[in-house]
């Protein structure tokens, strides 16, 4: 079994992942309600950017905590920005 990997930003993570979890679950309660698809999908872009920022701040702390100690602060720079593409 291998150990653990924890940062100090996964708590932070998970809390923001259960809000967008009950966010995507009022979203099905909202098509089983039959309201307009307008709002619907206004809802799930919502649950989708909450993702997509979780992902990203996942990505970014990786590169800040997990990569070798030899990159330059440039470097890290770069791979932060190339990282908002993914």
């Amino acid at each position: 079994m291998t150990t653990p990997h924890v940062h100090a930003s996964h708590p932070a993570l998970v809390a923001r992942l259960k809000r967008a979890d009950g966010h995507l679950r009022a979203v099905i309660d909202m098509i089983e309600a039959g309201k307009p698809c307008l709002a619907i999908a206004q809802q799930l872009q919502a649950v989708e950017k909450a993702v997509a920022n979780a992902k990203r701040a996942l990505i970014h702390d990786h590169m800040d905590h997990c990569l070798d100690a030899e990159h330059s602060p440039a470097d890290r720079d770069e791979l932060r920005a190339i990282s908002r593409y993914l």
